[in-house]
């Protein structure tokens, strides 16, 4: 039975070229960029840091109601601002006026804006936050929109194995990743989210690991990188294990 699996997970999901994924190695990159005491998890002021701080930078991005990228991770704003409901229900222009405290000079920023704040100076992980219950495409258009043209190391990746498989389809040349938690997630079979998603590297939560499921690919040659990385030890269990850490608090300030 593994000899047939490892067989079916070559054949629905090959793995991509060494030298399109090996940029991704040996990257920490700070997750939702370098936020704490005085800047809101991905806010302009925590990506700055994670640039001056020489990582590489995970992102969010959820849509707009008028169809645009936007770096955001709740579904909510209530959590991380002074507003309350569904991003969603917000334009761009409207979520740009929100603030995110405690930075005063930061606001809900687009994909496009970060994007141009980057300007290709180090490796950026996009991940798209989708329902369940409404279609990826509008998203993925819009991420796939803002990044025509740019320069800069990219990747995106998502829980939601439709995204990896409509880039794969639509645009094949983009880098995708498939997030995977085996036993924090929403249940999901991680081979049949594998072959559907035909991803080109694996995000696994760090809670998983060791994982035979996560070393038989990345022996096969898709790079597994790691979330959330967030104490010394994680960050030994990531670097036994996985490619590169999606690091924040104690987890990137044990190896800055």
């Amino acid at each position: 039975m593994p000899s047939l699996l490892s067989g079916l997970d070559r054949w629905l999901s090959p793995a991509p070229d060494p030298a399109r994924v090996g940029w991704l190695k040996g990257v920490t990159y700070a997750h939702r960029g370098l936020h704490g005491a005085g800047s809101a998890e991905n806010s302009p002021s925590a990506f700055t840091a994670a640039i001056e701080a020489g990582l590489g930078i995970e992102c969010d991005v959820r849509l707009s109601a008028d169809g645009h990228a936007i770096v955001f991770h709740d579904h909510d704003l209530d959590r991380l601002t002074d507003r309350t409901g569904p991003l969603a229900l917000r334009t761009m222009a409207e979520l740009g006026q929100i603030a995110l405290p405690p930075a005063p000079e930061d606001t809900i920023p687009p994909l496009a804006v970060l994007l141009a704040r980057i300007a290709g100076r180090t490796p950026l992980l996009i991940e798209l936050k989708t329902d369940r219950e409404e279609p990826v495409a509008p998203l993925c258009r819009a991420v796939l929109r803002d990044t025509d043209g740019y320069h800069g190391l990219y990747a995106v990746m998502s829980f939601d194995s439709r995204v990896s498989r409509w880039f794969s389809r639509n645009a094949p040349g983009v880098v995708r990743g498939l997030v995977i938690s085996e036993t924090h997630g929403d249940g999901s079979n991680p081979r049949a989210s594998l072959w559907h998603a035909r991803p080109d590297f694996l995000a696994y939560d760090v809670r998983d690991l060791p994982s035979a499921f996560a070393a038989a690919q990345r022996a096969r040659g898709l790079p597994v990188l790691t979330w959330t990385v967030s104490s010394p030890e994680l960050r030994q269990l990531a670097q036994n294990h996985a490619d590169g850490p999606i690091a924040e608090a104690a987890g990137v300030s044990s190896q800055t």
